[in-house]
């Protein structure tokens, strides 16, 4: 069975970078693509990006894509979130999840903590 472990989210000023990481646990997580989601408050939960098993195939939100960028190192189970140009608009808890083969920006069944991200204006 997998879990997920986040860690990486702080305070952060407009314009700022933060690098999200997450954890796995369990063999299987190698087999299953990893996706990032974001929840604001009084939103609903938001796709950010997802990468494919293999960590070649990647799909973004059109709101991060070319400052936000996704990756993985099967070597040490762990997936990366690099936010750079970070907004306002981007303060959320981050979770992490898997549990899916496909690259789509639907979640797979598996979920992390979460991550609190905040950026000031």
């Amino acid at each position: 069975q997998v879990q997920l472990v986040e860690s990486g989210g702080g305070l952060v000023p407009t314009g700022g970078s933060l690098r999200l990481s997450c954890s796995a646990s369990g063999r299987a997580f190698r087999s299953y693509a990893l996706g990032w989601f974001r929840l604001a408050p009084g939103k609903d939960s938001e796709f950010v990006a997802v990468i494919d098993w293999t960590g070649t195939s990647t799909l973004y939100a059109d709101a991060v894509k070319g400052r936000f960028t996704i990756s993985r190192d099967s070597a040490s189970n762990t997936a990366y979130l690099q936010m750079n140009s970070l907004k306002p608009e981007d303060t959320a808890v981050y979770y992490c999840n898997t549990g899916q083969i496909p690259v789509t920006r639907l979640p797979g069944p598996v979920w992390g903590q979460g991550t609190q991200v905040t950026v000031s204006s």
